[in-house]
């Protein structure tokens, strides 16, 4: 879990010191040092290594951030709009190897949230309703769960757009520099709370069936993409 109150800053600062951007022997203590000292907080911002400060208090901002994100998805009444406005700004949640957002790059053709890859590569994401979709997630054929028309829809919007990249190819290598033959999308859904008849492992294991099947596109609820964030900012790695 993230953690929250009044022992937060010190374990995010423990947290970037255990990561091994500088050397220190005991963490903990020395999280606890700094917390507790506002002339060791005045000395670090002053020095190069104050950026550890500074990215404790980005994880602080980011975990904030994803627990409002977490109450949009949960909400009933929430529509595709609030949890784009939920998401703006935000692509760290989709995973370190975004570095930023991209243009409209297909003109007539709206992607909700384009990112570029670490390696020069798009990454389009599309978004649908997560507690207040109309309609299931899943559905029952014979003796497995498996997506239902919503989910072949969305992936079949985000395809849509995949294609009008291949076939604007040329145009979107001169103007804007990026191959759209490595682009790839991520279609955000629905939310397992939809079927509390189902095990929440059963509809993420049927989606997963499902990308399997899929090249160049890959579905998740929004649960699913929210846990991920929060195992990931909760964890030891690079912010």
């Amino acid at each position: 879990m993230i953690p929250r109150g009044r022992a937060e800053i010190t374990l995010w600062l423990e947290r970037i010191i255990r990561s091994g951007r500088i050397d220190v022997m005991d963490p903990a203590a020395e999280a606890r040092k700094i917390v507790a000292s506002p002339e060791a907080l005045a000395l670090l911002a002053a020095d190069d290594q104050g950026r550890i400060l500074l990215q404790a208090a980005e994880l602080r901002r980011r975990a904030a951030r994803l627990k409002e994100l977490r109450t949009v998805v949960e909400d009933r009444t929430a529509s595709e709009a609030d949890v784009q406005r939920a998401l703006d700004g935000q692509h760290w949640i989709f995973g370190g190897r975004f570095v930023e957002e991209a243009a409209p790059l297909v003109p007539g053709d709206e992607v909700d949230i384009p990112l570029i890859r670490g390696d020069g590569a798009l990454h389009i994401v599309e978004l649908k309703r997560s507690m207040s979709l109309k309609g299931p997630l899943v559905k029952r054929h014979r003796a497995a769960w498996v997506p239902a028309a919503q989910v072949h829809e969305a992936v079949g919007q985000a395809v849509n757009y995949l294609t009008g990249l291949d076939e604007n190819r040329e145009r979107i290598r001169a103007d804007f520099g990026i191959e759209p033959r490595r682009a790839s999308a991520l279609v955000l859904v629905g939310h397992p709370a939809l079927h509390p008849e189902v095990a929440e492992e059963e509809v993420n294991e049927a989606l997963r069936t499902f990308n399997a099947h899929l090249t160049r596109v890959e579905v998740l609820t929004y649960k699913e993409l929210v846990d991920n964030a929060e195992r990931s900012l909760a964890g030891d790695g690079p912010v």
